[in-house]
């Protein structure tokens, strides 16, 4: 094929179906460049799994077009399932990504005992050529520091990334979006645009980061006891600001949290957290130090069980407490899912008498996400021919599109897209192209496997009705039923005997009928004590435990 005439396929193989695990491939000729790789974390219906990252075979069967994988921010929905990956992949790529992304990532890839992986630097106004993609990173203001966006050019046709953003104007770390950028790009010419979908449904502008920091000073200075903060251990922006306005009224930090403690270390060495090592305490230090001179900067802002947060409310943590004379920062939003754990914690916190803050009372939180008005001022600046919306659930994605179509653009030019779905470009112009393979696979413990609906079902079985084992003796040449033994766990009625006996003798009796007829053998035996064990608990209990049939010939 004409070098003209290959496409540019661009191949999303996550983040369009809810906000989590984003990778999109790039795909032109013999070259593949990666943007993100992401992972999700499980909900209620994945019970016993850790973490949920995109299926990314279709990178593993072209690995030896890959030529580098680029890390548009250090959040763990962009860069989670790239240990995986890396560890999947045959031979060594590249990792382009600003120095704080990098330095988060090389601490997660310690932990996987991944040594040594490519590394390459960028930054604002980094340019770089892999294979037919020639790229420029430029600045974007998030939750994080150090957030990019991408602009890539092929033969095909140009496409733009924004990563996440939202357009702040008075950032905490003073980096803004490069406007003129984006605007010079747009000048180029930009065939296609991906923007971020998080806060489409929100009118109006996201709030600066910088409007946090005066209500934090005032309820830090205000309170009679030590300040708990909550926050997401990557939000360096937000510790940024508690930092600040806890020396600002003379009291010390304590930071505790695995990943708290670990993304402070690597962001005050990078320079992106600034505070004196005086001001910073360790965890055992605080015995010494009154109460209204103490802030803990702790996870679980989301809830976690295993948390800082969640084992002092609970009064497990090994060296902090909370009292009643605390108060308590929940500096975030719950992520979709995870509501019900924020309000057993918050319902923790309010047993033991603290006084509480959230986003509900006062403006301890902000998104690092645009709304509407700042999608709309993207997609003006961007000017771009061809758009879809990514980063969202399907909500999102539609209402992103519902804004670029009140900007003028006609729905012929704007894709839905799910993941694995494919658009080609050819000389600037989109079409929808082949899907590949996709969807989700698990990490389950040590093993990563693919999604089983047999084994969820039985774990949600297991979860709400317990285990019943049903063991059955078949004695002599006659076939007898001899001995039957139940016993259950997770179940209400394991203490009546009456009931266990009764069912002992239904068994025995159904059991006992099938065995006497000619070529009856273990595997109906089985299916018979399932069966008439589960419909004899349904009638008398109302309950349906899994049922797990031992037939024994003796």
């Amino acid at each position: 094929m004409a070098r003209k005439q290959t496409p540019l396929r661009i191949i999303p193989l996550g983040g369009l179906d809810g906000i989590g695990k984003n990778m999109t491939a790039f795909e032109f000729g013999d070259d593949i460049v990666l943007v993100d790789a992401g992972l999700m974390f499980p909900d209620d219906e994945q019970p016993g799994i850790d973490l949920v990252l995109p299926d990314y075979t279709y990178l593993l069967e072209n690995e030896e077009k890959l030529r580098g994988i680029l890390i548009t921010h250090g959040h763990e929905d962009h860069t989670g399932a790239l240990p995986y990956l890396l560890m999947d992949l045959g031979r060594k790529v590249p990792v382009y990504s600003s120095k704080l992304t990098l330095g988060m990532i090389e601490g997660k890839l310690a932990e996987h005992h991944i040594n040594s992986p490519k590394f390459r630097e960028v930054q604002d106004g980094t340019h770089l050529n892999l294979g037919a993609f020639s790229i420029d990173f430029f600045s974007m203001t998030h939750s994080i520091p150090a957030a990019l966006g991408v602009y890539m050019r092929t033969p095909a046709g140009s496409v733009l990334h924004t990563g996440d953003f939202k357009l702040d104007q008075t950032p905490i770390d003073g980096v803004t979006p490069n406007y003129q950028a984006i605007n010079r790009f747009a000048t180029l010419g930009i065939d296609l645009l991906l923007s971020d979908s998080t806060n489409a449904n929100i009118p109006g502008f996201t709030p600066s980061e910088a409007a946090v920091g005066p209500q934090l000073r005032h309820i830090i200075k205000n309170a009679p006891g030590r300040v708990i903060v909550a926050s997401f251990s990557s939000h360096i922006h937000r510790l940024q600001q508690v930092c600040d306005a806890s020396v600002a009224v003379g009291r010390k930090v304590v930071v505790t949290g695995r990943s708290m403690i670990s993304n402070t270390k690597i962001a005050r060495e990078l320079g992106y957290l600034k505070i004196s090592p005086d001001d910073i305490i360790d965890a055992f230090d605080v015995r010494d130090i009154p109460d209204d001179k103490i802030v803990v900067l702790c996870t679980g802002s989301q809830g976690e069980p295993l948390s800082a947060l969640s084992r002092m409310a609970n009064g497990e943590h090994k060296s902090l407490s909370i009292t009643g004379n605390d108060t308590v920062i929940i500096s975030a939003t719950p992520v979709p899912g995870n509501e019900k754990s924020v309000a057993s914690i918050v319902n923790a916190l309010s047993k033991i008498g603290c006084t509480i803050y959230d986003k509900s009372n006062s403006l301890v939180h902000v998104s690092g996400h645009g709304r509407q008005e700042e999608l709309k001022l993207m997609l003006a600046m961007t000017k771009p021919t061809y758009f879809m919306p990514v980063h969202g659930e399907a909500m999102h994605l539609r209402a992103h599109a519902q804004l670029a179509k009140q900007m003028g653009m006609s729905d012929s030019h704007i894709f839905l897209a799910d993941n694995g779905d494919t658009l080609e470009m050819v000389g600037g112009k989109v079409r929808w192209g082949e899907p590949v393979e996709s969807g989700v696979v698990y990490v389950d413990g040590l093993s990563i496997t693919d999604a089983n609906p047999v084994v969820f079902r039985d774990r949600q079985r297991l979860a709400s009705g317990g285990i019943v084992t049903c063991v059955v003796t078949i004695t002599g040449r006659h076939r007898k039923v001899g001995d039957v033994v139940i016993s259950g766990r997770g179940i209400s009625f394991a203490d009546d005997d009456e009931l266990i006996a009764s069912a002992q003798e239904h068994v025995a009796e159904q059991v006992g009928k099938a065995s006497s007829m000619d070529g009856a053998s273990v595997d109906s035996l089985r299916k018979t004590t399932r069966n008439c064990l589960s419909s004899f608990l349904w009638n008398k209990t109302h309950t349906r435990p899994m049922v797990i049939p031992v037939v024994m010939e003796v």
